[in-house]
């Protein structure tokens, strides 16, 4: 929309403006991640942001927006002359989740530079984004090797773009925000990290509130700009205030005792590395001059914790996110020392947006439980008619497991599990391309010219390329499959020893499907029936909270838990045709419910075998006599079997049946 919603005009979500308004005062804070259930008003805030920054003077005619008082002396339209520039508003580019990287860092011009010797650069949104906002909503669902080239970027203040042997650099400094639904997947946390700060936010449970919400959202909707225009007085009051802030920002200090409590603050919570150190150094001092001071007090100290340190303590998949405000206190009183940073009794912040000390109010669960899980109001299953539920079983500690992957080559979503055709990834051959060249093979661009130069009048040293002469560079990368786990709960699996053990083992494959940025499902069966546990999804930690509140008992009605695992894939095919699936039947084999139940399991598992569904059975057979029944599900299902100890990577029963393998292969 032409006229944005009004920051000041946003209900609530204070922690949210303040973090924006923070890296708005100083970009070096170094960005802001939102994390919050959809419908919280995320992008509103950060598309509202853009209007309240300073304009920019830039050189003119630059592509690359070089501030006329210091121009980038490698700028690629450069060199530029210092003198008078014109001025412009800040930008706010959005990078779309479908976007290439050609489009995030710019394009090479490769027939001009083959044919001409031309370096021409198409600048991309990096460039775009130079001195403004750069805006990625669903930041989780980017491809990895663009969220690494994004976060290089900010982290390095440049863009560098390297093609076949041409080198382009330019500057690209800018306020990264990225907006995501925890439910769809999460970051790993080593790219977590790289976001300065970090906000939970959630819809408010106050009617009053969500009221006020509804009406201004209505009026704005109605005539924007009417609404714009009564909201103008207090968005200029914070647009000044920013711009006082900014020039404030140089003369703040930050003395020894704040220093001691930001290092002791981070030791304590035991985060890795220096960056949270410096970026609460940042935050601290940020919050000082938005709040008109020169001195930082132990309450920016106290409030930069808050929105540092929350991302940067997770430290596996599983963990909740949050900080124990206790002991943060605790820390923060202890080493409060001497130093004149500790004011008994602050000014307050004229409008409370210097956080005063106030808790986040999404700052995670007391207590700095890593392993805590957030609470599911349908984490229970429903009860199936006709099973003896018992309680359900903790999962055994995770551990990690041998490597499962999908045979052939894919063409689906980029991860790190079975081979498929990418844009990324090792060169395998050369092809026509098929619309715009993205990844020039240089050799069979040469081969496929060099026999029509006498045709073309070249009689001397160097090569006529044209078009129909260029050859796309055929890749071979990794990509994420849908691992749909189907779980047998029934009582032949219900020994609280055994089922823990089973749990555990389910818990460590996730752990590799997140690590392998996969889709996984959870499919149960037990009593009389099996149902859906989890639809498909991105979010492993959503599979991780089922799982542990699983309740066992009853009937084994396996060829119910095939067919509903059947209907599944059939439908998650439809959705996404591209993404393979790899079935993961975790059982001893036994079938007991429904009439016929082995015959039928047999039928339900030819089904998959007649697809071609990539699967695995984890035998969970247990005892001195053992059945054989999951080697035999194996047999039908077209898959492999393996044991629980087999499921190991470092296990010796896997390692021996590895080594018996490759010799029989030779």
């Amino acid at each position: 929309m032409s006229t944005p919603f009004p920051f000041t005009a946003v209900v609530g979500q204070d922690d949210l403006r303040l973090a924006l308004l923070l890296n708005a005062v100083s970009p070096a804070v170094g960005g802001v991640l939102v994390r919050g259930e959809k419908g919280t008003a995320k992008s509103t805030a950060v598309r509202a942001l853009s209007a309240l920054l300073p304009e920019v003077d830039v050189v003119p005619g630059c592509r690359f927006s070089c501030d006329p008082a210091a121009p980038d002396p490698g700028c690629p339209d450069g060199p530029h002359e210092p003198g008078p520039g014109a001025q412009r508003p800040a930008r706010m580019v959005e990078l779309p989740v479908g976007a290439s990287e050609d489009r995030l860092v710019g394009a090479l011009d490769i027939e001009r530079a083959l044919s001409e010797g031309v370096k021409a650069f198409e600048p991309g949104l990096l460039a775009d984004a130079h001195r403004g906002i750069l805006y990625v909503d669903e930041v989780n669902l980017l491809h990895d090797h663009l969220v690494d080239l994004l976060l290089d970027a900010a982290a390095m203040g440049a863009s560098y773009v390297e093609r076949e042997g041409v080198s382009v650099r330019h500057a690209a400094r800018f306020l990264l925000v990225g907006t995501m639904n925890p439910e769809e997947g999460e970051l790993r946390p080593q790219l977590l990290d790289r976001f300065g700060l970090t906000v939970e936010v959630a819809a408010s449970r106050e009617p009053e509130q969500r009221v006020e919400v509804v009406k201004r959202r209505l009026a704005y909707d109605a005539d924007p700009a009417a609404f714009a225009a009564r909201w103008a007085e207090e968005e200029a009051a914070v647009r000044q205030r920013i711009a006082a802030a900014r020039a404030l920002l140089p003369q703040v200090r930050l003395g020894d005792g704040a220093l001691r409590q930001i290092a002791a603050t981070c030791a304590a919570f035991e985060v890795d590395g220096m960056r949270a150190d410096i970026v609460m150094a940042r935050t601290a001092t940020a919050l000082a001059a938005w709040a008109g001071r020169t001195d930082v007090l132990a309450e920016d100290v106290r409030q930069a914790a808050l929105l540092a340190l929350p991302h940067r303590r997770r430290r596996n998949p599983f963990d909740a996110p949050g900080l124990d405000e206790d002991k943060l206190d605790q820390t923060l009183e202890e080493f409060s020392g001497e130093s004149p940073d500790d004011d008994p009794d602050p000014d307050p912040d004229p409008d409370g947006g210097g956080g005063g000390g106030q808790p986040a109010p999404n700052a995670g669960p007391r207590g700095g439980d890593s392993g805590a899980r957030p609470e599911e109001g349908d984490g229970g299953q429903p009860q199936p008619s006709g099973a003896q539920e018992q309680p359900a079983a903790r999962a055994s500690e995770p551990f990690r497991t041998k490597v499962l992957s999908v045979p052939g080559i894919g063409e689906g979503a980029a991860g790190r599990r079975s081979r498929a055709r990418t844009e990324h990834g090792r060169t395998t051959g050369a092809r026509r391309p098929q619309g715009a060249l993205t990844k020039l093979h240089l050799a069979a661009t040469v081969h496929a010219a060099a026999p029509h130069q006498r045709a073309r009048g070249r009689s001397g040293p160097g090569l006529v390329i044209r078009r129909d002469d260029l050859r796309q560079a055929a890749r071979e990368g990794r990509e994420g499959n849908l691992v749909l786990f189907v779980v047998d709960a029934s009582g032949s699996m219900a020994a609280r020893q055994r089922m823990g053990a089973v749990k555990g083992a389910v818990l460590s494959l996730l752990l590799d499907a997140y690590q392998r940025r996969d889709k996984v499902g959870l499919v149960t069966f037990r009593g009389s029936g099996a149902e859906v546990a989890l639809p498909p999804t991105s979010s492993v930690d959503a599979a991780a909270v089922r799982l542990e509140s699983l309740p066992t008992g009853g009937r084994t009605p396996l060829a119910a838990g095939l067919l509903k695992a059947h209907e599944v894939l059939r439908v998650e095919r439809l959705r996404d045709p591209a993404r393979r699936a790899l079935l993961v039947v975790v059982t001893d084999g036994r079938a007991t419910g429904g009439p016929e139940p082995v015959a039928l399991a047999g039928r339900a598992a030819r089904l998959f075998a007649a697809e071609g569904v990539a699967s695995v059975v984890v035998d969970c057979e247990s005892g001195p006599v053992r059945l054989g029944l999951a080697g035999q599900l194996a047999g039908e299902l077209g898959g492999t079997a393996v044991t629980l100890d087999e499921l190991r990577a470092d296990s010796i029963a896997g390692l021996v049946r590895d080594v018996q393998g490759n010799r029989r292969a030779a």
